[in-house]
Parts: structure tokens; sequence; C-alpha cells
């Protein structure tokens, strides 16, 4: 019987106090509560459409802003797939999506390669997502993310003008793509690396 993928990890800060439950291989069961709506609706998105089980509780200054606690759950959120990945043993590794939202196509292709890195093209001057939240903080969580998983992370908008769906088709991108890179491949044996590691 394959060893469960999952991961529990508290984390605080003097900004923020984050915990996340994270299973790999759900069925798209969530339950968020951030403090940040729109984060919520996208962290469920995620969810669902990447299969996986996530609950994420997280505490922050949100009185000052959204950043702290958005880009700090970035970083858990990260740290729990590495973690529930382990050795990344038998895993496609790669994960690539083509995602439309309504007027918006998003392009997101991720390798998890243990070597970080965001590269992130998206329109200049998007405005604010229902008047309060700053459409650079989705390249702040994802860059987050991308960091403390330690993956190799390209996100690019090929069209696009509703901030809103752009948001949300990069989430729902990165969710197919975890979802693919993640996967158990029966032909891999050991990691999908020459080094023999990642």
């Amino acid at each position: 019987m394959a060893t469960a993928r999952t991961s529990r990890i508290h984390r605080k800060t003097a900004e923020t106090e984050i915990e996340i439950n994270l299973n790999i291989d759900g069925t798209g069961v969530s339950k968020i509560s951030t403090g940040v709506p729109f984060l919520d609706h996208m962290l469920t998105l995620f969810a669902k459409h990447g299969l996986f089980d996530l609950e994420v509780n997280a505490k922050g200054d949100i009185e000052v802003d959204y950043h702290h606690t958005v880009e700090d759950t970035g970083i858990v959120l990260g740290q729990c797939f590495r973690e529930a990945l382990g050795k990344k043993e038998g895993i496609r590794r790669y994960g690539w999506c083509l995602l439309p939202m309504d007027e918006t196509l998003a392009q997101i292709a991720l390798d998890l390669s243990g070597r970080p890195l965001l590269i992130y093209m998206v329109p200049d001057r998007v405005e604010a997502i229902g008047g309060n939240f700053s459409f650079q903080l989705v390249e702040e969580f994802q860059r987050a993310f991308a960091s403390s998983l330690l993956a190799n992370v390209h996100i690019d908008i090929v069209r696009g003008r509703d901030a809103h769906h752009m948001a949300e088709a990069i989430f729902k991108g990165m969710a197919k793509a975890m979802d693919q890179a993640t996967t158990h491949d029966p032909r891999v044996s050991g990691v999908l690396s020459t080094k023999d590691m990642l």
C-alpha cells in the first residue's frame, strides 16, 4: 500500500500564524479561512481543481494590509507540498496547463526540480480585485509558493483583461499543473532525474 502523502505545518511569526493540512491524494475537499476573502476563494479553487484535500487556517495583520497573510500562506503551502512529496520518488515531476477563463488564457509550466524560480509574465497596471485585493498579491503568493516548494514555475497570461479572471486562471492552472507533476507514474523508478535526486 502506498504511503500517504500528507503533511501538517504550523508557522507563527510576529505578523502571521498559519496552519495548513494537506493531502495530495485527495478529492478536492477544502476548508479555508485566512481572513482574506479573495485568497479563500483562490485556495478553494486550487484544492478543487488539483483534487487536493486542503485545510488552511491563517491569522495575520490584515488591518495593516493583506501582504503578510498572502505571502506567508504561500510559504506554508509550498512547505506542505515539499514535506508531503518526500524524496519525490515515482512522480512525473513536470506539470503544465493551458487554461481558459472567459477572455483570459493562462499558461502554466512547472518543474519540481529542487531549484526555486518564478517567471511571471502578466499585463502591467492591472486593477485591484473587488477594490481592495491588489493583483500584485497574486504574484507574491506564487513567488512564496515556488520558493518554499523549491520549484521552477513559469506563469504567463497569454491574453486577458479582467483581473479576477486572470487570478482565477492562474490558481486553477497551477492546481492542474501541480496535480500532473505530483502524480505517480508506474514507469518511473526512483526519481525522474539522471542525478538520482531532486
